[in-house]
């Protein structure tokens, strides 16, 4: 039936025809159909018509699946599985762990299957094209809760492993470079000894399930949502029965009534909310369902119209996980989002399927308890407990020395209580500070570099990982994210003081993983031609994307404006663009 309405009406499987298909340069749904219905019947030759696909390529299968709709000739209507489908059926991703062993002990890659090699990120560990034979291993998180140990643990292994330092993500994970594989069974010992691991932190896998990372702290909290993330987290990790979805899922758990977390961007979002059940007022959470940032942009979560108490909503998440499962697209791997198999199926559909696999009716979405402020966490905050702090300190683009770790570590253990969260915006916070330990606190030399009162332009910087790491980047989008903040803070000069937040994100390609459709301003990396031919490194500028109960993708406002002028250029948004 799929197949025969697809031949009869192929405009409709095709998209919205004024969406952006290629962000890289810029190129609409429509141009590309264009291109295709006048002969161009190969993703090289619609690239080499239109651009489209030649940039960083994470459209290039969406392009395929157009052709396989206009231009008959190019495959057959129905395409079968594509590799990595096919690559997972063969093996499951867990089931690499023997190799990993054997290379680990052999102390070489010589001769391993590629296959192999990408089953790694099952278990975290990532080859990188732009070093090669030298890993990242990404350290599993739930809602960003750590502790000193394990910070001094993770600046061991950066001396004694790679190059003394680490990355926080924003999904308030962290990730360490530049070991080789026979380092891999030491590290996942050391990390083991203090309660970290790396399983199912890539690949088609539920990421680390995000949160507010002040939960049980800030007095601004329906409760802590913590014990549902971590519910959740402990049915999946190791389960076979989720090693193998048709794409990555992301999920945020959250009782923050600030926003912290930017839960319009996630396949699944549990948001706090209040709702009368058999007759008394229930604390609990609206479902949110299908946000996305990357396969043909931002596109914010819909509500799901269902209320669920927190002692069921693991169970409800791990429902819509495994519809997704058996449902999602396993043919084109950009339209492989629960976002796209709820415009297919519709929403009711997926509510109903959730009900007739739970056995039970759901109750209608409750009052959404969320303000419209966002909160950063960066500054000294009261706590839920009497006399005690937590203060957030600003981490530039999210990257930490290995000194810095210990310094943290040491800190958390001398003025606080050990325990040190991370922040879906790159930060950190240190809990448990008491009041009359606060003075003291603000005058540790640390606080030079990790400053708890940052400027309003430094405070809302945000950056994927970029070109000198990820394949996918096309410029260095951390190095360009500080240079060009320094900058704008020189020429905004003493408009400084008087500046509001402002969020500028950093994306080095249409993956959107800095969530620069989330910020204020964002900015998607792209490289640009000169009058001259010279090629620099360029972004298309966004502005006022948000996640949050009024969510809305960014808006784009320029195209193609070159790094070095990106400051000056930048500069009188700011009084226009704050929190």
């Amino acid at each position: 039936m799929t197949r025969a309405l697809r031949e009869q009406y192929p405009d409709r499987f095709a998209g919205n025809p004024t969406e952006t298909l290629c962000a890289c340069h810029g190129v609409p749904r429509s141009r590309v159909i264009a291109e295709i219905r006048k002969g161009a019947c190969s993703v090289d030759a619609v690239g080499q018509r239109c651009g489209a696909g030649t940039g960083c390529g994470g459209c290039r299968d969406e392009i395929e699946a157009l052709l396989q709709l206009y231009c008959p000739g190019a495959a057959a209507a129905e395409q079968p599985t594509n590799k990595v489908e096919a690559m997972k059926a063969e093996k499951d991703g867990l089931d690499v762990l023997p190799v990993i062993l054997k290379h680990a002990d052999h102390g070489s890659l010589d001769g391993a299957d590629p296959s192999d090699v990408e089953r790694m990120k099952w278990y975290g560990l990532f080859l990188r094209k732009p070093t090669p034979g030298y890993f990242m291993l990404r350290i599993r998180g739930i809602c960003g809760r750590m502790n000193s140990e394990q910070f001094r643990v993770l600046a061991d292994i950066c001396d004694e492993f790679g190059k003394g330092f680490c990355d926080i993500t924003t999904r308030q994970q962290i990730q360490l470079r530049w070991f080789t594989i026979e380092h891999v069974p030491e590290i996942w010992r050391r990390l083991s000894r203090v309660g970290l691991h790396s399983m199912q932190t890539g690949h088609d896998n539920v990421r680390g399930i995000v949160g507010c990372p002040v939960g049980g702290l800030t007095p601004q909290e329906a409760f802590d949502a913590y014990d549902v993330a971590r519910e959740l987290t402990d049915r999946i990790v190791g389960n076979r029965a989720y090693t193998n979805l048709p794409r990555k899922f992301n999920i945020t758990i959250t009782g923050c009534l600030e926003n912290c977390c930017h839960t319009e961007t996630q396949d699944i979002a549990l948001v706090p909310a209040k709702a009368a059940v058999a007759g008394r007022e229930v604390v609990g959470f609206n479902v949110l369902v299908g946000g996305k940032q990357g396969s043909g942009g931002y596109t914010p979560a819909l509500p799901l119209n269902v209320f669920v108490a927190a002692d069921e909503a693991a169970s409800l998440c791990e429902t819509i996980i495994g519809i997704f499962r058996d449902h999602g697209n396993r043919k084109v791997r950009n339209r492989a989002r629960l976002r796209f198999l709820i415009e297919e199926r519709g929403l009711w559909w997926l509510r109903e399927e959730v009900e007739r696999r739970l056995g039970r009716a759901l109750a209608a979405a409750g009052q959404d308890l969320r303000s419209r402020r966002h909160n950063d966490h960066i500054g000294i905050y009261r706590q839920k407990q009497p006399g005690l702090n937590y203060v957030g300190l600003c981490v530039p683009v999210g990257r930490l020395t290995s000194d810095q770790l210990r310094g943290l570590a040491d800190l958390a253990d001398r003025y606080g209580n050990g325990q040190i969260r991370l922040t879906p915006d790159q930060n950190v916070v240190l809990v448990g500070i008491p009041d009359q330990q606060l003075d003291a606190f603000t005058r540790e030399p640390l606080l030079k570099q990790l400053p708890y009162n940052p400027s309003p332009v430094m405070r809302g910087l945000v950056s994927c990982t970029g070109n000198d790491y990820c394949a996918l980047a096309l410029i260095d989008t951390k190095g360009w994210a500080i240079r060009v903040a320094r900058e704008l803070e020189e020429l905004l000069g003493d408009q400084l003081s008087r500046l509001k937040t402002v969020s500028i994100r950093w994306s080095g390609c249409a993956a959107g993983c800095g969530l620069h459709q989330v910020a204020d301003i964002g900015l998607q990396a792209c490289r640009k031609r000169l009058a001259g031919g010279q090629i620099v490194p360029a972004a298309h500028v966004f502005v006022r994307g948000k996640a949050g109960p009024q969510a809305q993708p960014g808006l784009p406002l320029l195209a193609e404006v070159p790094c070095e002028q990106l400051a000056e250029t930048l500069s009188p948004l700011t009084k226009h663009l704050r929190r």
